[in-house]
């Protein structure tokens, strides 16, 4: 990506933590090791099953569970007295989710404990199937469909759901005080780029027992595909920002078709409408589980992609060297940007991840595709190595997601508060007006606050062959103490996208992130 300015210092990256993050994983190796199980003999399992041909679990359920509505499988609880680990009174506890409608496929669970690995078999007395009148004891042991682990996150007296790895290879975490929003996945394969998307699934998991009071905990799993197999620890440290270190070795299976488009810790949310993209019928101001994407290049550079609903499928690809971070992120916290006492998306998280190691060239994808209502996820944003893992060969890799509340991470000199598209009172028409589309940006952080009275600002703004800026303001907003940006921009084929990017700069500085948008065909 050619860099139009001078690059951010480095973000704060806390070298002592990533050691320490580096050396838990470590002890949690060697943990397991002593136990029977450990980070090996999971990934020569994922290469053993990646040279042979794909074999799809049983999606076949008994008649009567299979005969169930979407009211019916909602009515089957587990019952928290059955948690595991309850009984011993640890920090943490397992609940399991059932088989049922939209989840056919079963996942083995086990527990690795000081005595060795224990399979976590199904048990019908595990739940309440409240109304339904079904014969669990004759389904023997039916797998699950996946499980969630609980802490004390919000009160010691209760403990909050944590994390669920429930469906294909996705999983989510929750951080004090906030509630269910995006997902993350194990991988993405074709999500773009293929003849169809393929989607991944962790068939087996171990979880390790933890320490009575443990802070943290370890999960293994195993993932499989018809091009591919993967070992996964997963090491979790609730707390107001939820992290999990993720550690992947991968395989693609050889003789299979080629994959076109492998997705590494791939982020999937919604994006129905927002503050630059309003909706004329809903009452609510903004329906989003994320706004943005945010990423840092290798050269420091902060990039800011704002959401959006598109008409149809958009991809668009940030190319850069040794990427720093990215993540879909959930930038307004507040109520009143959303007026929705039931769905609460102020408390949705975002989703930032920092790269372990060097992942060395490559691209950051963003897809989004379109949405009639909130119901559906609509954005998938993955970072896509230049170049493909050999076949058969291990391809490892790892990274810290981090699921942050009300302060997620942010560029350290200023940030993008809002993203505003449309006119005041104008003498444009209608169309003159989707000819030159205006946005109005308002900035914020440290380094303008830094600013001395009266210092000059420029709104840095270009646009690719296909726009022609016609405008650029920066000025400061005296309502807010932050400083606003208009521009607006000439599309010159209307049927062709614009892509857009602004920034401010005082004398030689560059004070801001760059807000990039792909203003869309009309």
């Amino acid at each position: 990506m050619p860099t139009l300015f001078q690059p951010f210092p480095a973000p704060r990256i806390q070298r002592s933590r990533s050691l320490l993050i580096a050396l838990l994983a470590m002890l949690a190796a060697a943990s397991a090791q002593a136990q029977g199980f450990d980070w090996n003999t999971l990934s020569q399992l994922a290469r053993t099953r990646a040279q042979a041909p794909y074999s799809a679990n049983s999606d076949k359920l008994p008649a009567d569970l299979a005969a169930l509505d979407y009211d019916q499988v909602r009515d089957i609880r587990f019952r928290p007295e059955q948690s595991l680990w309850r009984a011993e009174k640890r920090s943490f506890e397992t609940q399991f989710f059932h088989l049922g409608l939209y989840q056919t496929q079963p996942v083995r669970i086990h527990e690795i404990t000081p005595e060795g690995v224990r399979h976590l078999p199904y048990r019908g007395t595990d739940f309440d199937f409240g109304r339904n009148t079904v014969d669990a004891k004759a389904w023997g042991d039916l797998g699950h469909a996946g499980f969630r682990l609980h802490y004390p996150l919000n009160a010691g007296a209760y403990k909050d759901e944590l994390v669920a790895f429930l469906g294909a290879s996705y999983f989510r975490a929750l951080g004090a005080g906030q509630q269910y929003g995006l997902s993350a996945r194990g991988l993405a394969i074709d999500t773009v780029g293929g003849s169809g998307e393929e989607f991944p699934r962790f068939t087996e998991f171990w979880l390790e027992r933890p320490a009575a009071d443990a802070k943290q905990i370890t999960v293994y799993a195993l993932l499989e595909s018809p091009r591919s197999t993967g070992a996964y620890r997963f090491v979790l440290r609730p707390g107001a920002q939820t992290t999990v270190t993720v550690h992947a070795r991968v395989y693609l299976r050889p003789g299979s078709a080629p994959v076109n488009t492998l997705g590494l810790a791939p982020l999937t949310s919604m994006f129905l409408f927002g503050e630059n993209q309003r909706s004329a019928t809903d009452f609510r101001p903004e329906v989003h589980d994320s706004d943005g994407l945010m990423m840092v290049t290798g050269d420091g550079e902060w990039l800011w992609r704002p959401l959006q609903n598109p008409r149809q499928l958009t991809v668009s690809s940030f190319a850069m060297q040794q990427p720093r971070g990215f993540g879909l992120m959930q930038r307004d916290r507040s109520f009143a940007n959303y007026e929705d006492v039931e769905a609460r998306y102020e408390r949705r998280p975002s989703a930032w991840i920092q790269p372990l190691g060097d992942w060395g060239a490559g691209r950051v994808e963003l897809v989004q595709l379109p949405t009639p209502d909130e119901t559906h996820d609509n954005i998938v944003a993955y970072w896509v190595p230049a170049t493909l893992p050999t076949p058969g060969e291990p391809f490892e890799y790892a990274y810290e997601l981090a699921w942050q509340g009300d302060t997620p991470q942010r560029p350290p000199s200023a940030w993008v508060t809002q993203s505003r598209r449309g006119y005041g009172y104008t003498k444009l028409s209608v169309s003159e007006q989707a000819l030159q589309p205006q946005y109005v940006l308002d900035f914020a952080g440290p380094a303008l606050d830094a600013l001395p009275p009266g210092a000059p600002v420029r709104a840095v703004v270009s646009a690719d062959a296909n726009g022609r800026v016609l405008e650029a303001l920066a000025y400061p907003n005296p309502a807010t103490r932050t400083w606003r940006v208009t521009l607006r921009v000439e599309r010159i084929d209307p049927s062709r996208p614009v892509e857009l990017r602004a920034f401010l700069q005082h004398q030689n500085d560059t004070l801001s992130e760059t807000w990039t948008q792909l203003l869309l065909p009309e």
